[in-house]
């Protein structure tokens, strides 16, 4: 993920690490495939783009974050230009890897696998880069890139909702009539917030991206059809949890109430007309899914692997916050959700879908 607050997952190889704990975004990641076979194969056979495309492309992925994943769509981008280029009997380009998170992302793990990957004599020919910051700003040349992909990353925001900072709203009061009387004006604010956001994205990679050029992205987000319950958004999850540790005098009250998680689940419509008014780019294809069931449903079911994976999201922004809280937050999670049942009840009314599109540059 790459937001301007110092946000990022939780780094290393140990247990609560994003890197043994993003199963699910790599599920996710793999059902990108067709979607990024697609760009490939479009790209590939535009006239105005296979001359170069002949002896170059620069694939680029924003929000790489660390772990196994860092290389995934990259990998399939690459696998896809190989077997174009074996169908139609044409050289291998060569190819341009490049990876973008936060600064402060584990970039160590991520250089290490680049290695690995210029050291496996792939085919096409394979270089490889490391681009630190966060993509709401510029990061590449104009007209530089071809394709550019992204998952699990473009839900966190630049910065919490600017209207509730400056104002001194809390995102989850602690009464409950005054929160329910709030949450509408809470939300959209961070439906606004996200909508600057996720514009400022397009018209930067707008003016990255050569002519015709492509963009993958996928984002946890919301279903436009299914109406959405109490508890609908991650951070009202997250604060749902700080607000019982606040009852109970784990964490200060007002320190509760100044904090923000910049994370915003947009609902498919919201994307499209995000980008039909921003107008860069045309949608190829746009598809809403839930998350896969199966052993991963499983796992989720288990307490420990739960939050673990909670953990290697979340912790970061919220020590950074409060502070070295982790051990009363998972004592309370695990309670809630094993022994008294609520957040399971929550998360079955109310999972979490994915929202993929495929974008050409107008």
């Amino acid at each position: 993920m790459a937001s301007k607050q110092v946000v990022y997952m939780n780094q290393g190889q140990g247990e609560t690490s994003y890197a043994r704990n993003s199963r699910i975004q790599n599920a996710e990641q793999k059902r990108l495939k067709p979607m990024i076979e697609e760009a490939i194969a479009d790209l590939c056979g535009t006239t105005s783009t296979c001359a170069l495309l002949s002896t170059k492309i620069v694939v680029a992925d924003l929000g790489c974050s660390s772990g196994p994943n860092a290389l995934a769509l990259v990998l399939i981008a690459i696998d896809a230009i190989h077997s174009h280029c074996l169908q139609f009997l044409q050289p291998p380009p060569e190819v341009c890897v490049l990876l973008n998170d936060l600064p402060d992302n584990d970039f160590n793990t991520v250089v290490k696998s680049l290695v690995a990957l210029r050291q496996s004599n792939n085919e096409p020919i394979v270089l490889t880069g490391v681009v630190p910051g966060s993509f709401y700003e510029r990061l590449f040349t104009s007209g530089s890139l071809h394709l550019v992909c992204s998952s699990n990353s473009l839900h966190w925001l630049s910065k919490a909702p600017e209207d509730l900072t400056r104002n001194q709203i809390p995102v989850y009061d602690i009464d409950e009539h005054t929160r329910l009387e709030r949450r509408p004006m809470v939300i959209e604010a961070y439906a606004q917030q996200f909508r600057k956001d996720f514009t400022c994205f397009l018209e930067l990679r707008a003016k990255e991206l050569m002519p015709g050029g492509r963009m993958v992205v996928s984002l946890v987000g919301r279903d436009s059809g299914v109406i959405a319950p109490e508890f609908s958004h991650m951070w009202e999850f997250i604060a749902q949890i700080l607000s019982v540790m606040v009852s109970e005098g784990a964490i200060n009250k007002a320190k509760f109430d100044t904090f923000y998680v910049p994370f915003y689940e947009p609902s498919d419509k919201e994307l499209r007309e995000i980008i039909q008014d921003e107008g860069s780019f045309s949608i190829s294809e746009m598809r809403v899914h839930g998350p896969q069931s199966g052993p991963l449903d499983s796992a989720l079911m288990v307490p420990s692997r739960f939050v673990n994976m909670t953990r290697a999201v979340f912790e970061p922004v919220i020590v950074l916050h409060f502070g070295e809280v982790m051990d009363e937050f998972v004592r309370t999670l695990e309670r809630r959700w094993s022994v008294e049942g609520i957040m399971q009840d929550d998360f079955a009314r109310s999972p979490r879908p994915w929202v993929a599109v495929s974008l050409k540059k107008a």
